[in-house]
């Protein structure tokens, strides 16, 4: 169990306990964390649960991979912290992390 602190554009802050082995937009729905649209259910088919996270962070979690890269290429507001959150999945060492939300999904 892990808990993450989601981080909206206006600075408001969600923390949820996330399981361990679920992804981070399930956590975030799950959670009711707005912000994370997750249309496609974490197909990695739609960038609409994009979130930046940490450097930090991004030493715990494995590197994207191609298809991911290929969705954040395409969405609006993407940056070299973009991580798409369906694509994250939750372990102990996400524990107090705390992740960004773009100002919008579309």
């Amino acid at each position: 169990m892990a808990k993450i602190t989601f981080v909206e554009f206006n600075g408001t802050e969600h923390e949820v306990e996330a399981e361990n082995g679920t992804t981070l937009m399930e956590a975030a729905v799950n959670g009711l964390v707005p912000g994370i649209d997750a249309d496609c259910g974490g197909a990695c088919a739609c960038a609409t649960c994009m979130i930046y996270i940490p450097a930090e962070m991004a030493a715990k979690v494995p590197e994207a991979e191609d298809m991911e890269k290929t969705m954040i290429d395409f969405a609006e507001n993407a940056d070299a912290t973009s991580r798409l959150s369906c694509q994250i999945t939750v372990t102990d060492e996400l524990n107090g992390a705390k992740v960004k939300l773009p100002e919008s999904q579309h």
